[in-house]
């Protein structure tokens, strides 16, 4: 259940994101060799009121029960690998941007969707302003993350078994920039405004800047910058960005 799914609707978020992950443990637990798992967790496990710069050493507050769920299964993930019932480690991802496909019910769907949809000819009312800032990370780098997180030696994770990815920061205004520098500005203008405030309410209380020196010491990285996420999603996704 997503984030904005999970928040509409309190009862089927806790059943399917605790509940599920709860089953998926004790299923793990049962196997003759600990398995290795890696858990995709969420930025959304900070709110509150949170430095401009969050690190390693930051409390987990979160606001929503999208984020609520995501913290107690990292717990999780941490005590069944205390216990030597997995090998687990978790990922607090950023926001993913470009997604391919349609829009779903998650409060980040608006990263991706005020790129994707005007790169695929399709207008769009964006539900947040323009000066809203976003920590993404786009599909190539995920997809990376979660195979080197899989890799590690579980002696390079030790006690800790939760890391925060890099990722960058980037408006929603810079995004529109960006794609109207690499596909015209035809294409920017496909983009308008029409503001949500269940959506800004839940995104709102996401942080958008972070130091992540542990995940880069571990080998993780980020994206070099906006401009490369949109080339390539368009290079991935063999869209024609007329």
């Amino acid at each position: 259940m997503v984030s904005g799914a999970a928040e509409a609707d309190f009862d089927l978020g806790m059943r399917v994101n605790l509940g599920g992950m709860r089953a998926v443990l004790d299923q793990a637990r049962k196997c003759v060799h600990p398995p290795r798992l890696v858990f995709a967790s969420s930025v959304a496990a900070f709110g509150g009121e949170l430095p401009k710069v969050l690190d390693d050493s930051t409390t987990p507050a979160p606001q929503t029960s999208y984020g609520s769920q995501k913290v107690i299964s990292e717990y999780l993930v941490s005590d069944f690998s205390r216990k030597g019932y997995i090998d687990g480690r978790s990922l607090r991802l950023p926001t993913i941007v470009v997604r391919p496909g349609k829009a779903n019910a998650a409060a980040s769907s608006f990263a991706s969707a005020v790129v994707r949809e005007p790169l695929n000819g399709i207008p769009y009312e964006c539900p947040l302003p323009p000066e809203t800032g976003v920590w993404l990370l786009s599909p190539r780098r995920v997809v990376e993350a979660f195979i080197h997180a899989h890799d590690l030696p579980a002696a390079t994770w030790g006690s800790n078994r939760v890391v925060n990815l890099p990722g960058i920061t980037v408006t929603v205004a810079e995004m529109i920039a960006a794609m109207g520098k690499i596909a015209g500005s035809r294409v920017a203008k496909r983009v308008s405004w029409k503001p949500d405030q269940r959506i800004e309410a839940i995104v709102k209380t996401w942080p958008v800047r972070f130091a992540t020196a542990r995940a880069l010491a571990l080998g993780f990285k980020a994206d070099t910058g906006i401009d490369a996420v949109i080339r390539d999603y368009i290079a991935d996704e063999g869209v024609s960005a007329q």
